[in-house]
């Protein structure tokens, strides 16, 4: 389950899935779909064919928060939606979590504390019943633009999780 920010307006908000149509979801599918979390080919339309395989995106906000920074207040109130989604599906192994409110948002729903899982790119957690969570800086166009994040540090991330959950 990778859990990301919140739609984006011109991506999911406009195009129904979710990282489709922006920046993040061209490095976020071309990853899931090098390492066999998706099959098909993805050209930024819902009707491309692309499928996740053993695989589920959700966001920690449900609606496109102004300037992409929704309040702590808009988190706590879309948290039910994750929990609810955690809780359909317990077969769940892995979380990805794409930057820190997404990170956070899931240790809240997971009612983990966060000083015993602290957010850092590339760390891995053990959680309950041998799930892990596995942090990655957010894959958006920011991130990449400043050399945050590349295209290497955001596949070790995926890769490890990919790794983690075929055995």
């Amino acid at each position: 389950m990778i859990v990301g920010l919140a739609p984006g307006l011109r991506g999911a908000n406009r195009t129904g899935r979710p990282f489709t149509g922006d920046y993040a979801g061209d490095l976020l599918y071309a990853t899931l779909l090098k390492f066999g979390l998706a099959s098909g080919s993805y050209k930024a339309d819902p009707d491309d064919g692309m499928v996740l395989k053993n695989a589920m995106i959700v966001n920690a906000v449900r609606c496109v928060p102004p300037q992409n920074k929704p309040t702590g207040e808009e988190i706590s109130t879309c948290r039910r939606f994750l929990c609810a989604t955690i809780e359909a599906n317990p077969q769940v192994r892995a979380f990805i979590a794409l930057g820190r409110i997404g990170h956070d948002s899931l240790l809240s729903a997971l009612g983990r504390r966060r000083a015993a899982h602290p957010f850092g790119h590339g760390a891995e957690h053990v959680l309950e019943n041998g799930t892990r969570l596995f942090d990655s800086f957010h894959c958006s166009r920011y991130n990449t633009n400043t050399g945050r994040l590349t295209p290497a540090m955001f596949e070790d991330v995926i890769g490890r999780a990919a790794n983690f959950v075929a055995g």
